[in-house]
């Protein structure tokens, strides 16, 4: 073939022909810190901070009301994707089927073609023993389960330090082992399990969800002794004891490319930079575990 002929056929080539990225997690923010703004405000907002997506607060106080979710979500999601966003998640109170909402909130996520939802939290009281709260948590978990299999999405249980069920992941482990994967699994929290494990458990934890990771909550923490209490304090990325290489590292291998919502728990005289700052923060380890 001549050069020239050569050279031709290979500008022809068919795009499919061509390395295709890795695909990435969609940076997105948590609604909960932009509760004072409308749908609309909200996904333009969001836009300017430098965020893909919203993870949208579907409970009381939320965004979207569980009572109105079957009008409202529609609306909300609309206007966010009208500003160039996509919704890859809700968060919700959801623990059974019992809840309110529970049913229509799923049937509206599969209309609007939603795929992941984080239920409430089930709690560990003095009132009950903990073998008591986790049988609890089981059943509640199976029926969200249960609706999540008939509308095609799949739930993110959330790791939650403290006295939650699912603070040691063995629960939540022990919980998912008997759901299918494609309709549950983990929405890990590495802010949270290096609260609870902050020696090495919480590496443990990490490679446990990889297998079954739906979403990451993404903030950081280190312990602060206050009043001789030991407790603790949420800072901006990279501030705190996670170990943020390790993680991307795992979701590079893993070509994790589902959403990593973004939660500011720490006091700032100005939220809103503090968000375009960690949005800042999670691109760049982000470029550097996957690439460019």
């Amino acid at each position: 073939m001549h050069r020239r002929h050569f050279l031709t056929a290979l500008g022809a080539a068919p795009l499919g022909a061509q390395p295709k990225p890795a695909a990435r997690p969609a940076v997105c923010i948590f609604s909960k810190h932009l509760a004072q703004l409308d749908w609309k405000q909200l996904g333009q907002r969001a836009k300017e901070l430098g965020f893909d997506g919203v993870d949208l607060t579907v409970r009381p106080r939320g965004h979207v009301l569980p009572e109105r979710v079957a009008e409202d979500l529609p609306k909300a999601v609309e206007a966010i994707r009208e500003a160039g966003l996509s919704v890859p998640m809700i968060t919700t109170d959801l623990t059974s089927i019992a809840s309110p909402g529970a049913r229509q909130t799923i049937d509206t996520m599969r209309r609007l073609g939603i795929p992941l939802f984080k239920p409430g939290y089930w709690r560990y009281s003095g009132d009950k023993s903990a073998l008591q709260s986790i049988v609890e948590a089981r059943l509640g978990f199976r029926g969200l389960v249960a609706l999540a299999r008939r509308a095609g999405v799949s739930l993110g249980l959330h790791n939650h330090s403290g006295a939650y069920v699912g603070a040691g992941f063995w629960e939540f482990r022990e919980m998912l082992m008997e759901a299918d994967p494609r309709y549950a699994g983990y929405y890990f929290d590495p802010g949270h399990a290096t609260m609870e494990g902050g020696v090495g458990v919480w590496r443990v934890s990490l490679e446990l969800a990889m297998p079954r990771l739906k979403m990451v909550a993404v903030k950081d923490a280190h312990w602060e002794r206050q009043n001789s209490h030991w407790r603790p304090r949420w800072v901006p990325l990279g501030e705190g004891m996670v170990d943020w290489k390790t993680c991307f590292d795992h979701f590079a291998r893993a070509r994790f490319s589902g959403p990593l919502s973004l939660h500011v728990e720490y006091n700032t005289t100005n939220p809103q930079d503090a968000m375009a700052r960690d949005a800042a923060y999670l691109r760049k380890m982000i470029a550097a575990a996957y690439g460019g």
